[in-house]
């Protein structure tokens, strides 16, 4: 199951630049959050910071407390830890290009190493479900690269990837943004299982996304959080002009 997330006063720097600015909120565990804003208005370094990937950056630095359940991951965690109970998926699809669709899902597990043939079966099986894919490429897994699906079928598949070490919160980063109407549709709908069994972050430009696969949403800008609330007040009663204006296309 998902765990919740605490965050307060969270700080973040590229070099100088401060990027996030004294950001706190609740993130409800098995419940989809969105966090929209415009470009480069810190959503993305937000998403980075709950999975420890913001400091992988040599001049990236980060303040605050993050718990996911019980644990402060900036005191009390392992990094490599904890990019293991946080999936991530990108906003373009990333397959290992010269790797099996098994491969790819298999491979983080293999890195944890995990050998054993049966339980990577399962696994990969398992995972290829969750994702909505199974069906598609179960008679392709090691004869296909992952690189010769579709657009949507590569991102599901790097969605497996993710399930496969068995984390508790997915971050999800403009997932749809490179795929079709189709593909995103089933990207919308995966998004509402899982959250039965995980605690989902998505980023997204796309407001219409955000209402209807999220339950609650933030909005940034500038580096920092203008509003938090109940996807439907975010979208019906603002308590911001700025958010207002931001849903109804005055700017962004």
């Amino acid at each position: 199951m998902g765990v919740g997330i605490d965050v307060e006063n969270l700080n973040a720097w590229y070099g100088s630049t401060h990027t996030l600015q004294d950001i706190s909120l609740n993130i409800p565990a098995n419940h989809a959050t969105a966090l929209i804003g415009p470009s480069g208005c810190g959503k993305s370094t937000f998403v980075r910071c709950l999975n420890r990937m913001h400091e992988t950056n040599p001049i990236a630095r980060a303040t605050g407390i993050v718990k996911m359940g019980d644990v402060d991951i900036y005191q009390d965690a392992n990094p490599v830890e904890i990019r293991r109970r946080v999936g991530m998926v990108f906003q373009r699809p990333n397959p290992f290009p010269t790797m099996s669709i098994y491969d790819n899902v298999a491979s983080g597990l293999k890195l944890n190493g995990f050998r054993n043939r049966a339980i990577l079966d399962e696994t990969v099986e398992r995972s290829l479900r969750a994702a909505a894919l199974w069906d598609e490429v179960k008679d392709d897994l090691k004869k296909k690269s992952g690189a010769s699906l579709s657009g949507g079928q590569q991102q599901r598949m790097c969605i497996a990837r993710a399930l496969a070490v068995d984390p508790e919160v997915l971050l999800m980063d403009e997932p749809a943004s490179a795929l079709d109407p189709v593909s995103t549709s089933k990207i919308e709908d995966l998004i509402f299982e899982l959250k039965r069994q995980y605690t989902i972050v998505i980023v997204t430009h796309n407001m219409q996304q955000a209402a209807r696969v999220a339950e609650n949403t933030g909005f940034f800008l500038n580096g920092k959080m203008v509003e938090f609330d109940s996807t439907h007040k975010i979208f019906t009663n603002p308590k911001d002009k700025r958010t207002e204006d931001y849903i109804t296309g005055r700017f962004g």
